[in-house]
């Protein structure tokens, strides 16, 4: 069986330090590993209407924004399709025969879509479309195929009810879509980055986010502003690792040759942390090392998205050809899943002669 890789990002704006970790530079790792016979890489902008309906134009705007930040995290789209999810119009067809194999009482259990209508304060009303995002994402893994689905750890019921939709359907109409694995990130810390603000969830809302495209001031200003441990009062004191979002940063970003270059003090991240738990070691010397760090990371980042700012009409041109092969693959799974569900009936050869011999003999 081939290997397919789908994933993606609703476009609510610019992309930030936690999807970067979440999941962006995986998937250049993965993009450049070459054990992917596909790679699908979707700007969910459909799924980013179910609760923006009444707002067409952030998601309109933001869909570039999304595509800057995958070129120039590394996305390259002569190995990886870069498409916009509304352009394949089978995606919506497909969400609409798995529907019969959802239950509203399974949506319901979601956990993922039970925090998220908290968080819009749906409670009271739900947009359908909303309500089954999880259906929707089914489609969208299922049409490509998909043996393999990178997401974050807040992901996984969504997943999980890919999975049923799956088996459902090949349970019913015969093997027919291919059941995906699931590939969390391999850093604890990079499951789900916290905000500076040292809150669980990273929000633009919340103004608690670090965006790939920050200019190294701003980038600076918001470390510097970042929560640590408040018990860490005096330089003396003993400090706790638990909860300190800039010790969770550094798991997240930090690397070996970043010490003998910004903190030779130190042989390794181990050390540091040691030192910070004992007491004697200033949150100011950690952040400026944070710092040093983040502004590695993301210098490169930032520098290719302003080369690519220079040349609009080529980004688009990229999501154009992506929309059309995305659409072209999709349109394959739909013929087989219309097949097994038996409702091809004008490419059902044996259907017209079976029908033609039985009205023949009446």
């Amino acid at each position: 069986m081939e290997k397919t890789m789908l994933t993606g990002d609703r476009p609510t704006g610019k992309l930030h330090v936690g999807h970067y970790v979440g999941s962006l530079r995986r998937r250049v790792e993965l993009q450049e590993s070459g054990g992917f016979d596909d790679i699908f890489i979707m700007i969910a902008d459909a799924q980013a209407l179910t609760d923006n309906a009444d707002n067409p134009e952030k998601v309109r705007q933001n869909i570039i924004e999304v595509a800057l930040d995958y070129l120039a995290c590394g996305l390259d789209p002569e190995k990886s399709t870069l498409f916009i999810q509304s352009q394949v119009p089978e995606l919506c067809e497909l969400s609409f025969y798995y529907m019969n194999l959802v239950t509203v009482s399974r949506l319901q259990r979601n956990p993922t879509v039970k925090s998220e209508i908290q968080m819009r304060n749906f409670e009271a009303s739900i947009p359908v479309g909303f309500f089954t995002y999880p259906i929707s994402q089914a489609a969208d893994i299922t049409a490509f195929k998909a043996t393999t689905v990178p997401v974050g750890e807040d992901q996984l019921p969504m997943l999980e009810q890919t999975k049923e939709i799956v088996r459902k359907f090949n349970s019913v109409y015969g093997d027919t879509l291919v059941e995906p694995e699931i590939l969390l990130p391999d850093n604890q810390a990079c499951m789900r980055l916290p905000g500076t603000d040292g809150k669980a969830k990273m929000s633009k809302s919340l103004n608690n986010c670090i965006y790939l495209s920050e200019e190294p001031e701003e980038i600076k200003q918001k470390v510097f502003s970042m929560f640590t441990d408040p018990t860490h009062i005096r330089i003396e004191d003993p400090g706790k690792l638990e909860g300190n979002t800039v010790f969770t940063y550094l798991d997240a970003f930090c690397r070996p040759e970043y010490f003998p270059e910004f903190l030779p003090d130190y042989t390794d991240l181990e050390e540091l942390k040691a030192h910070y738990k004992r007491g004697g070691l200033g949150d100011m010397k950690v952040k400026r090392f944070l710092n040093a760090v983040l502004q590695a990371e993301l210098e490169p980042i930032r520098k290719r998205r302003k080369e690519y700012q220079k040349d609009i009409p080529y980004v688009y041109e990229i999501l154009r050809k992506g929309s059309e092969k995305a659409e072209k693959r999709a349109a394959e799974t739909l013929q087989d899943v219309k097949a097994a569900m038996k409702i091809n009936y004008f490419d059902d050869a044996e259907l017209i002669s079976s029908q033609t011999e039985r009205f023949r003999n009446q």
